[in-house]
Protein backbone atom coordinates (compact mmCIF):
# COMPACT_ATOMS: atom_id res chain seq x y z
CA UNK A 1 0.00 0.00 0.00
CA UNK A 2 1.15 3.13 -0.73
CA UNK A 3 2.34 5.44 2.01
CA UNK A 4 3.03 9.09 0.61
CA UNK A 5 -0.10 10.37 0.57
CA UNK A 6 -0.71 13.49 2.69
CA UNK A 7 -0.88 12.49 6.22
CA UNK A 8 -1.33 15.89 7.13
CA UNK A 9 -5.20 16.71 7.58
CA UNK A 10 -5.78 20.20 8.80
CA UNK A 11 -6.16 21.16 4.98
CA UNK A 12 -8.41 18.46 4.27
CA UNK A 13 -11.51 19.49 2.82
CA UNK A 14 -13.47 16.54 4.44
CA UNK A 15 -12.34 16.68 7.38
CA UNK A 16 -13.83 20.78 7.82
CA UNK A 17 -17.59 20.70 5.97
CA UNK A 18 -20.28 23.05 6.77
CA UNK A 19 -22.84 21.21 8.23
CA UNK A 20 -25.31 22.23 5.68
CA UNK A 21 -23.12 19.69 3.19
CA UNK A 22 -23.80 16.72 5.27
CA UNK A 23 -27.12 14.52 4.23
CA UNK A 24 -26.65 11.74 6.42
CA UNK A 25 -24.36 10.84 9.27
CA UNK A 26 -24.10 7.89 11.85
CA UNK A 27 -21.26 7.65 14.83
CA UNK A 28 -18.46 7.08 12.24
CA UNK A 29 -19.36 8.88 9.24
CA UNK A 30 -21.36 11.06 6.84
CA UNK A 31 -22.70 11.78 3.39
CA UNK A 32 -22.45 14.53 0.96
CA UNK A 33 -23.02 15.44 -2.36
CA UNK A 34 -19.84 15.12 -4.21
CA UNK A 35 -19.14 18.77 -5.58
CA UNK A 36 -17.86 17.35 -8.91
CA UNK A 37 -20.41 14.51 -9.39
CA UNK A 38 -20.32 12.90 -12.86
CA UNK A 39 -24.21 11.95 -12.14
CA UNK A 40 -27.47 13.78 -10.87
CA UNK A 41 -27.40 12.65 -6.91
CA UNK A 42 -23.65 11.09 -6.75
CA UNK A 43 -22.95 10.91 -3.59
CA UNK A 44 -19.84 10.49 -1.25
CA UNK A 45 -19.34 8.49 2.01
CA UNK A 46 -16.85 9.34 4.64
CA UNK A 47 -15.56 8.67 8.15
CA UNK A 48 -15.64 11.12 10.51
CA UNK A 49 -11.81 9.56 11.26
CA UNK A 50 -9.06 11.12 9.22
CA UNK A 51 -8.12 7.94 7.74
CA UNK A 52 -6.55 8.12 3.92
CA UNK A 53 -7.21 3.64 2.98
CA UNK A 54 -9.99 1.80 3.08
CA UNK A 55 -7.98 -1.12 4.44
CA UNK A 56 -7.22 1.63 7.39
CA UNK A 57 -10.34 1.25 9.13
CA UNK A 58 -11.69 -0.51 11.81
CA UNK A 59 -14.38 -3.30 11.60
CA UNK A 60 -17.13 -0.93 13.54
CA UNK A 61 -16.03 2.21 10.92
CA UNK A 62 -16.43 -0.25 7.82
CA UNK A 63 -20.24 -1.04 8.77
CA UNK A 64 -21.05 1.94 9.64
CA UNK A 65 -19.89 3.36 5.94
CA UNK A 66 -21.46 -0.05 4.56
CA UNK A 67 -25.19 1.46 6.58
CA UNK A 68 -24.46 5.13 5.28
CA UNK A 69 -24.21 3.90 1.81
CA UNK A 70 -27.22 1.79 2.11
CA UNK A 71 -29.15 4.61 3.51
CA UNK A 72 -27.48 7.00 0.84
CA UNK A 73 -28.99 4.45 -1.83
CA UNK A 74 -32.79 4.30 -0.79
CA UNK A 75 -32.91 7.77 -0.69
CA UNK A 76 -31.47 8.33 -3.76
CA UNK A 77 -34.10 5.32 -5.23
CA UNK A 78 -36.81 7.80 -3.96
CA UNK A 79 -35.45 11.10 -5.44
CA UNK A 80 -34.33 10.24 -8.73
CA UNK A 81 -34.84 6.09 -9.16
CA UNK A 82 -31.35 5.29 -10.94
CA UNK A 83 -32.01 2.08 -13.18
CA UNK A 84 -27.94 1.24 -11.09
CA UNK A 85 -25.12 2.74 -9.11
CA UNK A 86 -21.47 1.88 -9.81
CA UNK A 87 -19.94 2.00 -6.47
CA UNK A 88 -15.99 3.17 -5.91
CA UNK A 89 -13.26 3.99 -4.08
CA UNK A 90 -9.93 5.49 -5.29
CA UNK A 91 -7.46 3.75 -2.52
CA UNK A 92 -3.83 5.39 -3.45
CA UNK A 93 -2.83 7.74 -5.76
CA UNK A 94 -1.51 5.32 -8.30
CA UNK A 95 -5.16 4.43 -7.97
CA UNK A 96 -6.31 8.13 -8.54
CA UNK A 97 -7.16 9.14 -5.05
CA UNK A 98 -6.62 12.87 -5.10
CA UNK A 99 -7.99 13.70 -1.30
CA UNK A 100 -6.42 11.80 1.10
CA UNK A 101 -9.60 11.33 3.17
CA UNK A 102 -11.47 7.66 2.37
CA UNK A 103 -14.38 8.11 0.50
CA UNK A 104 -16.88 6.22 -1.29
CA UNK A 105 -18.70 6.84 -4.79
CA UNK A 106 -21.96 5.58 -4.91
CA UNK A 107 -22.66 7.19 -8.52
CA UNK A 108 -26.61 6.49 -9.82
CA UNK A 109 -26.64 5.38 -13.31
CA UNK A 110 -29.43 6.68 -15.61
CA UNK A 111 -30.50 4.54 -18.38
CA UNK A 112 -28.83 6.54 -21.41
CA UNK A 113 -26.46 8.37 -19.83
CA UNK A 114 -24.04 6.14 -21.68
CA UNK A 115 -24.60 4.38 -25.41
CA UNK A 116 -23.07 1.65 -23.88
CA UNK A 117 -22.48 1.11 -20.21
CA UNK A 118 -21.24 -2.68 -20.12
CA UNK A 119 -17.76 -2.87 -18.31
CA UNK A 120 -18.49 -0.10 -15.39
CA UNK A 121 -15.73 0.42 -13.64
CA UNK A 122 -13.19 -1.55 -16.00
CA UNK A 123 -13.48 1.91 -17.98
CA UNK A 124 -10.45 2.93 -16.32
CA UNK A 125 -8.27 1.09 -18.46
CA UNK A 126 -10.08 1.53 -22.08
CA UNK A 127 -8.45 -1.21 -23.89
CA UNK A 128 -9.36 -3.81 -21.29
CA UNK A 129 -12.87 -3.03 -21.08
CA UNK A 130 -14.33 -4.33 -23.55
CA UNK A 131 -13.82 -8.45 -22.77
CA UNK A 132 -16.50 -9.31 -24.40
CA UNK A 133 -15.13 -8.45 -27.90
CA UNK A 134 -12.17 -10.74 -27.43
Amino acid sequence: MEQNLNRDYSGCPFCHLPQKRILLSNAYGIAIRDAYPVSVGHTLILPHRHVASFFEIKPEERMALLDLLDEARITLDKLNRPEGYNIGINDGITAGQTISHLHIHLIPRYKGDLPDPRGGVRWIFPKKAKYWDD
